[in-house]
């Protein structure tokens, strides 16, 4: 899924996903993206581990980011977002979250993302549904 065209719209502006400092990678697959973000002052607890807010944050947005990869001229909103978390991440470590599309309606797209620590161990499991507003200008 090429997200490119989405990043020049991201980094254009500061936002959400700006602030935490998130990367949004295009992959070869029409139905998987990616995005990074290093665990540092702006998305970590007072005790030094990545926020759960943070992950279903990355989670929401790189799920967004995929969807509006589908749906140009669309806006993409987030109705649902739900995860686990099931390790923490220590400051310094940089996570990555691993999107598919699950479901892809009209109007409404639900992805399954798997957010990873540096060597590959699974961090939080996040289910997230979007809805499509087409013709949004």
């Amino acid at each position: 899924m090429d997200v490119e065209g989405i990043n020049e719209i991201i980094n254009a502006k500061p936002n959400l996903s700006t602030v935490l400092g998130m990367e949004f990678i295009s992959t070869p697959e029409d139905d998987t993206c990616m995005a990074r973000m290093k665990v540092d002052e702006r998305n970590r607890q007072p005790f030094g581990f990545l926020s759960g807010g943070a992950s279903l944050a990355l989670a929401e947005n790189v799920a967004g980011v995929g969807s509006s990869a589908l749906c140009p001229g669309c806006a993409c909103v987030g109705i649902e977002v739900s995860g686990s978390h099931v390790q923490a991440v220590s400051e310094g470590d940089t996570v990555t979250a691993y999107a598919r599309l699950q479901h892809r309606g009209s109007t409404l797209h639900v992805w399954h993302v798997e957010i990873k620590n540096s060597v590959g161990e699974l961090i939080s499991t996040v289910r997230v549904t979007n809805y499509i507003i087409k013709n949004h200008q």
